[in-house]
């Protein structure tokens, strides 16, 4: 049980402050949505490229109900249906599967989808694009596959030193859409500085979501001892929250998964406990962990409120189509 408060309210004693918004984005409901609806459509096996979004619990209940998450195209047998993840893909995955007879359902957030589209417009318009990102991330891998030969990885603010390009090189910026606001203003405003003529990209590519979650935690972490943080190890969005927690003033803040990785030692001392999620985690994992923080004496959420969502994505249009034949059928 949970009450609300208004900004800027100092917390009760022994209270947990519960950030809100916090938990699914309306791309990871979108993505996890996909592969159900799937399932439930074609009959399991359904194939997914990649964790469908970063969260193991997520994962492992639709892996329960039959999805097989693979990680290259080449472990899909020729003709079965595959997913593709919410963090999107290159072209060349999309070419890789049509040469294979696959069929495909793309459940790419929406919003990855359009730094797609801008990597693309920059580079068909000559540009030198400079992606903030993390090698290796999905996202990052699946924007770079836009333009591979256009854009250059920007990891951290201190990698702009290393820059150099020819005189008159036109310059953009796109960003993962997952990262820390304020490191990536950082690396903008230091990019901004040694090359005057960067270009920005239509609108802000960190995605809504992760800046709500951000915005939020900063708020509680304002009045906690402690931020717990609920996601998995591989989510961008959810390690961010941790690095913002303590920025924001959290004497300590912590990752887990569920609450068999919260050691009872970090609560020694503690009066105020924040407890935040990431993007792909379900809240029954949040109210496991309240529910843990109550039997130890933290109990009487309160929610700190900071911003409202509503936004709701369609299915990919491939599925629907197929659900409406089927409804029809």
């Amino acid at each position: 049980m949970s009450s609300t408060i208004e900004l800027g309210m100092p917390p009760v004693g022994g209270s947990v402050l519960l950030a809100d918004p916090r938990g699914y984005c309306a791309g990871v409901d979108r993505a996890v949505i996909t592969v159900e609806k799937a399932l439930d459509l074609y009959g399991a096996p359904v194939y997914v490229r990649k964790e469908i979004v970063h969260n193991k619990h997520v994962v492992n209940n639709l892996r329960d109900r039959g999805a097989i998450f693979v990680e290259e195209l080449d472990e899909v047998p020729e003709g079965a249906t595959v997913v593709f993840s919410a963090h999107g893909v290159s072209p060349m995955v999309h070419e890789e599967a049509a040469e294979r007879s696959l069929k495909t359902i793309d459940a790419t957030c929406p919003l990855v989808t359009k730094v797609h589209h801008e990597a693309r417009r920059f580079a068909n318009e000559g540009y030198r694009i400079l992606l903030i990102g993390h090698e290796g991330h999905e996202e990052v891998e699946g924007t770079a596959g836009e333009a591979p030969d256009h854009i250059t990885l920007v990891q951290t603010p201190d990698d702009v030193d290393d820059l150099e390009f020819p005189e008159g090189t036109r310059l953009s910026w796109l960003s993962q859409t997952t990262l820390s606001v304020d490191e990536t203003m950082e690396t903008v405003r230091r990019l901004r500085e040694k090359f005057p003529q960067l270009e920005d990209p239509p609108s802000d590519d960190i995605c809504y979501a992760t800046q709500n979650r951000q915005v939020a935690v900063k708020e509680i972490a304002k009045n906690a001892d402690l931020v717990i943080v609920v996601g998995s190890a591989n989510s961008s969005n959810s390690v961010r929250l941790v690095e913002v927690a303590l920025e924001a003033g959290a004497k300590a803040s912590y990752r887990i998964d569920d609450i068999s990785e919260i050691d009872e030692a970090w609560l020694d001392g503690v009066e105020h406990v924040g407890v935040t999620s990431g993007a792909s985690v379900p809240d029954d994992l949040v109210q496991e962990v309240l529910g843990y923080l109550a039997e130890r004496g933290h109990p009487g959420a309160q929610a700190v409120r900071t911003a409202d969502e509503s936004l709701i994505f369609a299915l990919p249009p491939e599925l629907r189509r197929d659900m409406k034949l089927a409804a029809q059928a």
